[in-house]
């Protein structure tokens, strides 16, 4: 009887799935998506190898009705008894340093987690329960984001507040690392010798991340105590003066979960173009709107600053990975992020970069810069399995 993986990757406003076999290959046999959730237009879609992806327009007006959708639908496709785990990417892992079972206490102690990041954990969170409920001998994985950051230097972790708040757990936690660990074991394969030298990872999406990795190690990393830190992001603001969230909250009369809905879902690429945050639409835009053009113009800066900044503290770049949706699709942003770091040994082959290689650093450069795919999907598979067993 052939056994499957499971994957979970659950959003603020979308879940992703995938189905691999969990016979040592790792093949995938479906992915999907669902997406809008809580507003119009709301869809699953999904593929099988090599077939087209088939769309279901669906109401979900909540994470209810969404986690319902996928727990019938992949009872449509799957006998649950058949998979062999179930892998969850969970955003934020507070003190844990190892991926886990999912437990009933793991669970009681991520309700505990919701308010470090209550845009992703409340639906990663239900869906767990859903499917422990639904599912009883179901074998379930937490895999934490913020594990491969877990060992950086202490003076990385420290944020500047009084003691007492660390005492709670508050320091620089970092996320996207399950993108950044799939990143370093492709990188170890296709590149050994480097993969174990001065590397940074600009992690370019929705949300958007840069780390910094030393012999294999987070040494820094731009998203902070929660993923609303770091750079620019396509809806939350980064870093940013405290003092100004001060400023707004008392100008506005802003209560805490208006506060919190303009960090993380009215500012950004959406904030300074006042009209989209998406990337694509930008780029389109901004030699007409001065608005696109100085939110594309802020996100490019503040990444190269990052990147500049990391350089520093790693004494060099060896190589510097650009991945995640923008990071592998968007040569424009790629060249506007690379210009002016020459003095740090980055030059980009222009054809090479326009055409999305691999390879888009010159030849001649001393610094590797590569276009890698992310997979967090497989790198939650694998870690399930080896949990699982």
């Amino acid at each position: 009887m052939e056994k499957y993986i499971l994957t979970i990757n659950g959003g603020s406003s979308s879940i992703k799935f995938a189905l691999f076999n969990a016979d040592g290959s790792f093949a995938e046999v479906m992915t999907g998506k669902i997406d809008r959730i809580g507003l119009e237009g709301s869809f699953l879609a999904y593929k099988k190898g090599a077939t087209d992806e088939v769309v279901q327009v669906m109401p979900l007006p909540d994470f209810a009705a969404a986690v319902e959708a996928l727990n019938s639908f992949l009872g449509q496709e799957v006998d649950f008894n058949n998979i062999a785990v179930v892998g969850h990417r969970v955003v934020h892992g507070l003190k844990h340093e190892t991926h886990m079972v999912v437990t009933p206490e793991l669970i009681a102690e991520l309700k505990q987690t919701i308010p470090l990041d209550p845009e992703h954990l409340p639906l990663e969170i239900a869906i767990i329960e859903t499917f422990a409920e639904r599912h009883a001998t179901l074998k379930q994985v937490a895999c934490f984001d913020t594990v491969f950051h877990h060992d950086m230097p202490r003076v990385a972790q420290t944020l500047p507040v009084p003691r007492r708040f660390e005492a709670q757990g508050v320091h620089r936690y970092g996320f996207h690392g399950l993108s950044c660990a799939y990143i370093m074991g492709e990188l170890a394969r296709v590149d050994l010798m480097n993969a174990g030298g001065r590397v940074i990872i600009a992690h370019l999406g929705n949300g958007a991340s840069i780390t910094a990795v030393k012999e294999g190690k987070s040494v820094d990393t731009s998203m902070g105590f929660t993923p609303a830190g770091g750079i620019p992001m396509s809806t939350r603001m980064g870093d940013i003066d405290p003092g100004m969230l001060w400023y707004i909250m008392k100008s506005e009369v802003l209560t805490l979960d208006e506060l919190n809905h303009l960090i993380n879902h009215e500012s950004g690429l959406l904030g300074v173009s006042e009209t989209t945050s998406d990337m694509h639409d930008l780029l389109e835009k901004e030699a007409s709107d001065i608005r696109a053009n100085e939110a594309v113009g802020l996100f490019c800066y503040e990444a190269k600053k990052r990147i500049g900044a990391y350089a520093a503290a790693l004494g060099g770049i060896d190589t510097l990975i650009f991945t995640g949706g923008m990071g592998e699709n968007a040569p424009r942003i790629r060249k506007r992020i690379c210009e002016g770091l020459q003095f740090l040994g980055v030059t980009l082959d222009d054809a090479a970069n326009e055409s999305n290689r691999e390879m888009i650093g010159a030849q001649s450069a001393p610094v590797r810069v590569r276009v890698m795919h992310t997979n967090e999907e497989l790198m939650i598979a694998r870690i399930a399995s080896d949990l699982a067993k």
